[in-house]
């Protein structure tokens, strides 16, 4: 299970890095970029970001004693809510700011 998350998470983010690149080297260019080609990225970073909320739950939550496991449930699910609306927060204003500007 580790493994898969790790090579999910490095997967993710090396296509993540790759789609940065490509999208500077466009921009420089000056050519128009569609909007869909933003779903690239966005589908990276969650791959990131849902790969490392996995980890963590594997290194918080499982291996917690018996007596700790709910209090590291709690913080684990606050943390993840937490995760989950940063990336929905900066999807949504990289997406608003690009479509507004075409």
């Amino acid at each position: 299970m580790r493994k898969n998350l790790l090579i999910t998470e490095f997967s993710s983010l090396a296509i993540l890095l790759i789609s940065m690149a490509w999208f500077s080297n466009r921009a420089g260019s000056g050519e128009a970029l569609s909007a869909t080609w933003l779903l690239i990225p966005a589908a990276a970073s969650l791959g990131v970001f849902l790969s490392f909320i996995g980890l963590m739950y594997l290194r918080w939550v499982v291996t917690a004693s018996e007596q700790r496991r709910t209090r590291h449930r709690i913080i684990f699910i606050l943390l993840t809510i937490t995760l989950l609306g940063v990336w929905v927060y900066g999807i949504a204003n990289t997406w608003l700011s690009f479509t507004v500007s075409q």
